[in-house]
């Protein structure tokens, strides 16, 4: 993808139901993805089957910029999806084995904010964000590249978890490992905030509204207290844990308040 603020509208990624809340913007998106414990990843596995296969997989977009770049280079780094699984995985195997310019890939991810309660079925929602990535793929074969993905995963887990392990990993983790890399071709996001939105004959029904209630529920993620692990020697959280859990690991967002059919 070139260095741009929004994604090109093409046929392929243009939104066309709800267009208002479409979102093409690259930092939108991206935040979007890189703050979903879990992406879905859509390929077709044979071509004489067309029954596609979806995985859920940790992945994150970042952008890898390699130690002989300069300002000068006539190719600027560009961001990618970088997926973690083992060189057994049946996703990894026929990457390895596509050729360029990669194995087409569908990504998707989405996160609830509230339930939109209104005054029929019909009209409930969701509050939330979603993006879709469409690309091709490859296996990351540089040992400086893999473990840079490897190390923007982790850290996505818990930040600064990396650091906080042992590491670097051994070469046997790093032979059993695989980072695969998608080139993001296109990509679109929705985002649907605010409370409810009734028909109008609807609202005029003073019966319908002094019977229904209607609102939004918030939706928060929200991590626990840290548990120490059975073979656990270290007595006291690590900051770097207890920080992140007990702040619940993520804002109480006022989009879930404010807040696809």
């Amino acid at each position: 993808m070139a260095d741009t603020t929004t994604y090109p509208k093409t046929p392929t990624n243009t939104v066309n139901r709800y267009k208002h809340q479409a979102t093409y913007d690259v930092e939108t998106i991206h935040g979007i993805i890189n703050s979903c414990a879990f992406v879905h990843v859509s390929f077709v596995p044979d071509p004489n089957t067309a029954l596609p296969i979806i995985l859920p997989m940790i992945g994150q977009i970042g952008t890898y910029i390699p130690s002989s770049s300069g300002p000068d280079s006539p190719d600027p780094p560009s961001p990618h999806l970088y997926l973690h699984t083992s060189t057994a995985s049946r996703l990894a195997t026929l990457t390895q084995s596509h050729s360029p310019p990669g194995l087409p890939l569908c990504i998707a991810a989405t996160r609830l904010a509230g339930l939109v309660l209104s005054l029929t079925p019909y009209t409930h929602n969701y509050n939330y964000s979603s993006a879709v990535l469409q690309g091709t793929a490859s296996l990351v074969s540089s040992d400086a590249e893999k473990l840079f993905a490897m190390e923007l995963i982790t850290n996505s887990v818990v930040p600064d978890r990396w650091s906080n392990t042992r590491v670097p990993p051994t070469n046997a983790e790093m032979t059993s490992t695989a980072i695969i890399k998608m080139r993001i071709d296109t990509a679109s996001g929705k985002v649907r905030e605010g409370g409810p939105e009734d028909e109008r004959w609807d609202m005029k029904r003073e019966d319908v509204l002094d019977a229904v209630w209607t609102g939004v529920v918030p939706v928060y993620e929200r991590l626990g207290t840290p548990v120490p692990g059975p073979y656990n020697r270290v007595a006291k959280v690590p900051e770097h844990v207890g920080v992140w859990g007990g702040c619940g690991g993520g804002e109480e967002s006022a989009a879930g308040q404010e807040s696809e059919k």
